[in-house]
């Protein structure tokens, strides 16, 4: 599996490849060519292709070329093109490196921008403040999104079991998939995926626990024995039968096709709420969007956050273009229309005003999920460091090792912690 991590070594490439572009003039409105690059699916790129031509129909003076690619894939043609000095003009930017690339130069600050070609005043203060890295903006937040179970209950209730709700427990949560198992008439569905390498999940679990993957310093904010703790609740899961088997587990490449329950095996996976909508294109079945289970007594795990966001590079030839088609792509209620909840809740009040009285059952389900799940959302997690993406691949592989019980459980959290502050310490 490719690695989304940056080196220093690329990073110093990089920093003076972008000092050396530093004096290159912006192009004129004749001349503006535009570079738009984001990951997704076909679906999202269907939606986002129809925007561009949306926009260069209005703004004929502009032509923009968009390119879409998995996830880990858009990550490293990113990393590459930075290092050659030939990143894309629009990035789709992830909250997780959006520091990581703002400190190094990459990213070019949009402060100057507001209410100067980029009107952002129906967003509320909080929604842009989110992209903001040392009081600078660096993106603009295309929707509000947080992490989210999506799952098919008729599965459940054709079991008379209860289906994950707003309110379950871990505890409930494993044993009513042990109860699932037992009553099952198809061997190969599960109630759920396996999440033990999911870091979106972990650090969910953590945060209810008074943890964290890591601190405001970019430090680990656990230790090895929550990681014990970790792996020993799914292996305990594995034991009864309450999640996929790991010969399954690995089918899953983190892509809409290789889900777990698109393909069947799993009644549940754990996601976003903006991918509900394309995860019912995939599934005959009615499905619902509810929170990652909670400790009993335990603080938030859940957060409100960007989507995605949209910036703009540091060597773009033509910067205002750039930022004009991010105001249309986030404000355009003709874009709106096109885009719907693909990427999100829209933070801004005006379109989410405009599209309601259209919106589907998707759609209202998306929007009754985000507010119900108020009481369940703490505060922004920290910052993540750089080596974030090495540390969440880490968690995926030493996963599959403790599954396939290659490696002991105590093995697995030990090795995954060492690794873990190896990668964070790099530099």
């Amino acid at each position: 599996m490719k690695s989304s991590s940056v080196t220093r070594r690329q990073f110093i490439k990089t920093s003076a490849l972008l000092a050396n572009c530093a004096w290159i003039p912006n192009l004129s409105a004749e001349e503006a060519r535009l570079r738009f690059n984001w990951w997704g699916g076909k679906n999202r790129a269907d939606l986002t292709n129809r925007v561009i031509e949306s926009y260069v129909a209005r703004q004929s003076s502009v032509q923009i070329e968009g390119r879409h690619f998995d996830w880990l894939d858009h990550w490293q043609t990113f990393i590459s093109d930075v290092a050659l000095g030939q990143a894309a003009d629009i990035i789709q930017m992830d909250l997780r490196y959006l520091k990581l690339y703002a400190d190094n130069g990459v990213l070019m600050p949009l402060d100057a921008y507001l209410d100067n070609g980029l009107n952002l005043s129906s967003f509320g203060d909080a929604n842009v403040d989110s992209c903001r890295i040392n009081g600078k903006l660096y993106g603009v937040n295309l929707g509000i999104n947080s992490a989210a179970t999506v799952v098919s209950t008729s599965k459940w209730n054709e079991l008379e079991l209860d289906s994950p709700g707003f309110d379950m427990t871990w505890d409930e949560l494993i044993a009513h998939s042990e109860l699932f198992a037992k009553r099952r008439n198809n061997s190969n569905l599960y109630a759920m995926t396996d999440g033990s390498g999911l870091a979106v999940l972990l650090n969910n679990w953590l945060r209810q626990r008074n943890r964290a993957l890591y601190n405001e310093s970019g430090e680990l904010a656990f230790d090895a024995s929550d990681i014990a703790e970790w792996f020993a609740m799914w292996a305990h899961i594995r034991g009864v039968k309450g999640c996929v088997p790991p010969d399954l587990q690995v089918l899953d490449k983190h892509s809409m096709e290789t889900s777990l329950l698109v393909m069947g095996y799993s009644t549940l996976d754990f996601a976003h709420s903006n991918m509900l909508v394309n995860y019912q294109k995939h599934i005959d079945d009615n499905l619902d969007l509810r929170p990652f289970p909670i400790i009993l007594n335990g603080t938030p795990g859940h957060y409100y956050k960007p989507s995605q966001m949209l910036s703009v590079t540091a060597n773009s030839y033509a910067p205002q273009e750039a930022v004009d088609f991010i105001n249309y792509f986030v404000t355009n209620l003709k874009a709106a229309e096109i885009l719907g909840f693909d990427r999100g809740i829209s933070a801004s009040s005006d379109v989410r005003t405009y599209l309601e009285p259209s919106l589907d059952e998707i759609g209202l389900k998306t929007v009754t999920y985000i507010d119900k799940l108020k009481p369940y959302v703490g505060g922004l997690p920290a910052t993540p460091p750089e080596q974030a993406g090495e540390v969440a691949i880490q968690l995926q592989n030493i996963s599959h090792e403790v599954a396939f019980n290659h490696i002991s459980v105590k093995e697995g959290a030990e090795r995954f912690y060492k690794k873990s502050l190896k990668a964070i310490n790099k530099g």
